[in-house]
């Protein structure tokens, strides 16, 4: 997995290539904390080049979304390919997490 950061306005953009599994997890783990405790409080995490995200990555996005919400932030998802869209769904992580379909319409709401 690599893991890219890149700022739009006020606004931190992670995008995600690869798997987020248990094993790749706390990296990602790693760089959303560092961002939020550096104080980001909007967070994008693009996952348009993620092809599988396990139930750790899930927790890894549930757990920066309670982060973000302590701060008065927001994370929000977007791009996400067919098999993590479904991932989304059976999990109910559609409902839990703000779902964008590009990264330019995540951006646009904040």
């Amino acid at each position: 997995m690599n893991v890219s950061v890149r700022k739009v306005r006020d606004v931190a953009v992670v995008a995600v290539d690869g798997r987020l599994d248990a094993v790749t997890g706390p990296d990602l783990d790693a760089t959303l904390r560092d961002l939020v405790d550096a104080g980001a409080a909007k967070i994008v995490l693009d996952l348009g080049d993620t092809f599988y995200v396990s139930s750790a990555g899930l927790r890894v996005m549930l757990v920066t979304a309670k982060r973000l919400t302590a701060k008065a932030g927001e994370l929000r998802v977007c791009s996400l390919t067919e098999h993590v869209q479904e991932v989304f769904d059976i999990s109910g992580f559609a409902s839990l997490l703000n779902v964008c379909p590009t990264a330019d319409e995540a951006l646009g709401g904040f």
